[in-house]
Formats: structure tokens, sequence, C-alpha cells
């Protein structure tokens, strides 16, 4: 196990923890294990979170032919080596955003990055949150790079958005990609990790008990369209799953238990 893949279990761990404290113990879903594979996954399905899934994994493996040429550094071999941590959560109570994020480590015959990010898709409008949500974001990156803010809240505007919609998924987070290590610290990706699970506590604890009417969850199921939209049809995550043979329940996971269009 990579000094990566130790950090990112912990991190998958700790994530846990905070969940089952805000609802209760959620349940591990094994996935056929095959050489070189490594993963774990944790759903919860109840009362604060109608869905939600943690997920950590650590894999090797070959590219196909094809898909190694959208892949930086296959150009000696299509070998890789992954390892990461990704959360989705959908709440119950409509005035609880739901949340995503991830953090992963890529590495392939000649190159090396981390990649990752989160953002936050409330289905009911809140400037106050949004103000102090960007601004909790802004002083983590500041802490490692005054210029990450602004390059990386940027990049999540154009990654998560629907261009037949020509709407933003979300309220936008962060977004990176393709950062080798000589270039941006391990220590920011473990920041970033440990922000978000604080983000998770202080954010569903809000508002987890606020009471909604029947309208405000249906404007939750049509929010949640958009959010299979996006990961049906634009999400890396998902085709990187697909293509290099992952277990489809656990890719899948991240879909909402109920939407409607």
């Amino acid at each position: 196990m990579s000094k990566y893949s130790k950090w990112f279990t912990q991190l998958h761990n700790e994530i846990v923890a905070t969940i089952e404290s805000l609802d209760s113990p959620m349940d591990e879903r094994t996935t056929p294990v095959r050489d070189g594979w490594l993963q774990s996954h944790k759903t919860i399905k109840s009362n604060v979170f109608e869905k939600g899934t943690v997920n950590f994994s650590e894999v090797t493996g070959e590219f196909d032919s094809k898909f190694a040429k959208e892949i930086p550094g296959t150009e000696e071999n299509n070998n890789y080596y992954a390892t990461g941590t990704s959360v989705i959560l959908h709440p119950m109570n409509p005035h609880v955003p739901a949340m995503h994020f991830n953090t992963r480590y890529l590495k392939t015959s000649t190159k090396e990055w981390f990649g990752g990010g989160m953002d936050v898709t409330p289905c009911i409008t809140d400037n106050d949150y949004k103000q102090s949500y960007h601004a909790g974001l802004k002083t983590m990156c500041d802490m490692f790079n005054t210029t990450y803010y602004d390059k990386f809240s940027k990049a999540c505007d154009e990654y998560f958005y629907l261009p037949h919609r020509k709407e933003t998924r979300g309220i936008g987070g962060i977004f990176f990609e393709y950062h080798d290590p000589s270039s941006m610290q391990f220590d920011y990706v473990k920041a970033v990790g440990k922000h978000f699970n604080k983000l998770i506590h202080t954010t569903v604890s809000k508002y987890k008990d606020n009471k909604y009417t029947e309208e405000q969850r249906q404007i939750l199921f049509y929010k949640r369209g958009r959010y299979v939209e996006f990961n049906l049809l634009y999400d890396r995550g998902t085709r990187f799953g697909l293509k290099t043979g992952g277990d489809v329940d656990a890719i899948l996971m991240s879909l909402p238990p109920k939407v409607e269009w």
C-alpha cells in the first residue's frame, strides 16, 4: 500500500465516522476481488442521508489501447496505478445540499498526478450558505497557494456544467486535475479531504432538522435529475471506472435514489 493509499484509507474511515455520527451505521458492500484491485464501499440509506456512499480504491491494470490515447503518460506502455477516495451524499431534507468529493493519485508510464475537488448542489437557494461555503474554501486554499482558489473554483464551474442545459450543476466548489506531486503538495490534497469532512458535519448538522414541504421535496427530485444527467453524460470518474472494468454497481452508486424530470 502506497503512502497515498494509506492516507485515502484513513480519510475514508474518518468520513464514514462523521456520517455515522449524523445518521446511522453504514453498510459495507463487498466488490468481487481481482488481481491488483483493492476496493471498499460503504453505503447508507436512512433518515438523514436518503442515499450515500464513501468509496476507497487502490487499483492497477492496463488501459485498452483506444482509451489509453486519452490518458497522459501512456507513451511507453498502457499500465496504470490509481488510488483515491470518493463521496456522494444525497440528503433526505431539501434544505441539505447534495455533496460530492473525491481526491485521487494516478500514475502511468511517464507521468503521475493528483486530482480531485468538491462541489455541493442545493435545491433551495441560500446565499448566506453559498458565501460562507466559498469563503471557507478560499481560506483553506490560501494556506497553500493564493492562486489555487480562483483557479480551481473556475475549473469547477467549467467542469460541473451541463452544456445541453446551459447551467452549472450546483453552486460550485473546487476542481483540480493533472497536478504533479512536484508542483502540488500532498498536504494540500490532505487538507481538501479534511475540509470536506468538516463541511459534511457543519452543513448537515445545521440543516438536517429543518422542516420542509412536499413541494420542496419535488424540487429536490427535479434537481437530482440534473445530477444524473451530469454523472452519466460527462463525469470523468464514471467514464474511468467503466473503461477500466470496474464494478458497475459501485460506479453507479453516485446516482440518487429517486429522481423526476
